[in-house]
């Protein structure tokens, strides 16, 4: 399991899309434990922010890590843009079942 604290982001492509962006030392981390589990580069986490748990995959982007923010956690949480926010990912295989 990893805690890590970073900025929300947001990255325009034909549509925006809202990210926390996991600092390089724990994206390292991450592709480390990950090894094997990743698919395409991406790697399939169960994510806790606040009271909100759910499941998604990190998108490797410029040496680090990045977690969507689907509007429906953001919503729940009260995130915005430039904000500093902590999460707890914990790594996922394909085909199991969400804990939590």
């Amino acid at each position: 399991m990893f805690t890590c604290t970073g900025p929300v982001i947001e990255w325009r492509g034909p549509a925006p899309f809202v990210f926390l962006a996991v600092p390089e030392d724990d994206s390292d981390d991450i592709k480390d434990a990950s090894r094997g589990q990743e698919y395409w580069g991406q790697v399939a986490v169960d994510v806790r922010i606040g009271e909100t748990d759910f499941r998604t995959a990190l998108f490797p982007k410029d040496g680090r890590y990045l977690v969507p923010l689907k509007v429906a956690v953001r919503r729940a949480e009260g995130i915005e843009v430039g904000q500093e926010l902590t999460a707890t990912l914990q790594l996922a295989s394909r085909g199991e079942p969400r804990v939590g």
